[in-house]
């Protein structure tokens, strides 16, 4: 399998894009563009940093390490980054906040620490059942992640506020899809407002972000998890500035629902003018 480098992409950068002449994988294309050769590369990035989970060696900069290759494998396989906003990270100083956006695709997890982790040390909510999961739970568990069962949505809640406060206070921030389930579109009844209320409770500010991460889709059945992937596609990442909560958040939460809509439109409207869209 071809090796990747994995050198840090975004040190220093406020904004980024793929350049024009980026090479795509050879055997990228020997193999006819298949989503196997993108989770063939993946699952080996996922072994190594479960591996270094279990050695206690999967710090921030490993994190961002092992990120990178996610962030060259897509690139590689026909998917232009762009990142913008960083500025906007890098100005927090380290202040933890809770970073609010939308979900659309299993590919934002895995580019995430590329984009971001250089400055704001961060946690997800995920699936309790992951935390049993062979070189799953070591990298949970070195990034400190909140689990929760989705079985009782009430417990579930009150886990994530308690544990969300706790993480916050300790000095992390938390990245939360208030959208809940992936989808290529926002849909502002289900974007809820459990960002802001944890934001609140914690007394640090939210960080609205968007993204389009629709080159990796979901797929069916047994392989729900391992979509297709879609070559031309753009991968997009922007960040807004940091929102002290006031009132309830309602305002802060319109504003950041707002802050996607407008981005989405604009990447979707770009991307459909493209020659052969």
């Amino acid at each position: 399998m071809a090796k990747l480098n994995d050198g840090a992409v975004m040190t220093g950068l406020d904004s980024y894009d793929t350049p024009a002449d980026a090479p795509q994988s050879r055997l990228f294309r020997l193999m006819l563009c298949s989503r196997w050769y993108f989770y063939a590369v993946n699952f080996g990035v996922f072994c190594r940093s479960g591996r270094l989970g279990q050695l206690g060696k999967l710090d921030g900069d490993a994190q961002i390490r092992m990120s990178s290759i996610n962030f060259r494998l897509t690139e590689s396989c026909g998917s232009p980054v762009h990142v913008r906003g960083r500025e906007h990270l890098r100005a927090l100083n380290g202040r933890p906040v809770v970073l609010m956006g939308n979900h659309m695709s299993l590919l934002e997890t895995g580019l995430f620490h590329a984009v971001a982790r250089e400055y704001v040390d961060f946690a997800f909510v995920v699936k309790d059942s992951l935390m049993r999961v062979p070189y799953f739970k070591d990298i949970l568990s070195a990034i400190g992640n909140i689990p929760v069962e989705r079985k009782n949505p009430r417990d579930d809640l009150k886990t994530v506020l308690t544990e969300g406060k706790r993480l916050l206070t300790s000095g992390k921030s938390l990245i939360v899809f208030p959208q809940s389930t992936r989808s290529p579109f926002l849909d502002p009844e289900k974007f809820n407002s459990l960002g802001v209320k944890i934001a609140k409770s914690a007394g640090v500010p939210v960080v609205p972000f968007a993204l389009k991460t629709d080159f990796l889709t979901q797929g069916r059945g047994p392989f729900r998890d391992l979509g297709p992937v879609h070559p031309g596609r753009h991968t997009w990442f922007e960040f807004g500035p940091a929102m002290e909560i006031t009132g309830n958040g309602q305002e802060q939460l319109q504003w950041t629902i707002d802050f996607i809509q407008s981005r989405l439109k604009r990447w979707f409207e770009a991307e459909s003018r493209e020659p052969g869209a």
